[in-house]
């Protein structure tokens, strides 16, 4: 995890393997990624920012139009549940 994001108390693991479905995810620095990709959702005070991988590479990418102004921290949880039924299409890919 990047060293400006923190890791909430208590929450699970923010972190989920998916299946990008057709037409793939957009990506702020490289647009279209496709294929097997971990979904990752950080906190840094109270900006929540979605971010994707390549499966076991290095590099992260933000999630276009995947970045929130939350009250409480914890809230991050239930945005990347949303970001992960939205984004893996597993039977689409």
């Amino acid at each position: 995890m990047d060293s400006a994001a923190t890791k909430i108390a208590g929450a699970p693991d923010l972190t989920t393997d998916i299946t990008a479905g057709q037409g793939g995810v957009m990506t702020d620095e490289v647009g279209v990624v496709t294929g097997d990709l971990t979904l990752r959702t950080e906190v840094s005070g109270s900006e929540v920012t979605v971010r994707v991988q390549y499966k076991e590479a290095d590099e992260w990418y933000a999630v276009t139009g995947a970045k929130a102004s939350v009250q409480d921290p914890a809230d991050a949880a239930a945005i990347h549940q949303v970001a992960v039924g939205i984004l893996n299409r597993p039977d689409e890919g």
